[in-house]
């Protein structure tokens, strides 16, 4: 009984506006940070403030990412001992 991998993978169409839309949200970003009437030293901080919130949502995402692919592949060893156990019992 073996299964095909379950591979599913997203289009290049869904990959390309994904990618620009991250693009867009990041020039739009920047150039409200770079153009808001304010002292540099607070442009800066808003600057920084949202560049770690960026890479602290890559971080999340990808944790998240992880841990559902960890239980997804648990369940699947858990299911294959399962059937092997059961295939035993048959007599």
């Amino acid at each position: 009984m073996f299964k095909e991998p379950d591979l599913r993978r997203d289009s290049a169409s869904w990959r390309g506006f994904v990618v620009a839309s991250f693009a867009l949200a990041a020039l739009a970003m920047g150039l409200g940070i770079y153009h808001i009437p304010v002292d540099p030293w607070i442009r800066g901080y808003i600057a920084m403030g949202a560049l770690f919130l960026v890479g602290s949502s890559f971080t999340l995402a990808k944790t998240l990412r992880d841990d559902h692919e960890a239980k997804k592949w648990l369940n699947k060893v858990s299911d294959a001992r399962t059937e092997q156990m059961l295939g035993n019992l048959d007599v």
